[in-house]
């Protein structure tokens, strides 16, 4: 496999493979590599019927799957291959409680507004695959105020590249030492967060993802 060839060359043993487009999580692999052996977690479901040369049929699941078969890795990398992938090194992230976790933070006119922790026990931690919200307040209490302070301005800087954007969904990685932090994502659609009200002092406290948005809206309109 030629992934495997090109990890081998730059040292990596462990990656995210990503589509060029998508969202939700489709179609991400989160791919371990040693020696002969391979583990991929991912959710795309593999489907194979009968024992003939016939391709495999392939579905975005809502359940994380492990593959340690190198054909059934090669056979997911190959099909989503021609569509574009990127190849991310693997970020080792904090955990608490026993799961790993990262931070989707909504950021609104500029400023971080709204913030989530997922949590989970696999690779993945997207809410509708498994993940579930953590205590923020537990994340912010072991950053500190200036370890929380700046990851705040990572995902104000990471929303600054998108000026034309009112708001997006940084998906922010908090490293295993805690003082690292990785922008894995920014979201155009990042702010489905439902009975999740704002910072206390992030701008929009009390609002929800979409009240905040209208209110900043209404708020530039006043200021033309």
């Amino acid at each position: 496999m030629h992934l495997r060839e090109v990890m081998a060359r730059v040292g990596w043993g462990r990656v995210f493979v990503k589509p060029a487009h998508g969202s939700s999580a489709a179609g991400i692999v989160a791919l371990q590599v040693r020696g002969t052996q391979v583990h991929a977690v991912t959710s795309v479901e593999l489907v194979r019927s009968g024992s003939g040369p016939t391709a495999p049929e392939m579905h975005n699941s809502l359940r994380v799957r492990t593959y340690t078969d190198e054909a059934d890795v090669a056979a997911i990398i190959d099909a989503l291959a021609p569509d574009g992938l990127h190849v991310e090194r693997w970020f080792p992230k904090a955990s608490i409680g026993g799961r790993v976790f990262d931070l989707r933070v909504v950021v609104i006119g500029g400023r971080p507004t709204h913030a989530v922790v997922r949590a989970s026990r696999t690779p993945m931690t997207n809410l509708h695959l498994g993940g579930t919200r953590g205590d923020l307040e537990q994340v912010r209490a072991r950053l500190g105020p200036a370890g929380w302070e700046r990851a705040m301005r990572t995902c104000a800087s990471a929303a600054a590249c998108f000026p034309h954007s009112v708001m997006v969904g940084v998906d922010l990685m908090v490293g295993i030492d805690w003082r690292r932090f990785a922008v894995a994502e920014v979201n155009a659609f990042g702010d489905l967060l439902p009975r999740l009200t704002g910072l206390p002092d992030g701008g929009a406290p009390g609002l929800d993802c979409y009240a905040a948005q209208v209110a900043h809206l209404l708020a530039a309109r006043d200021a033309a």
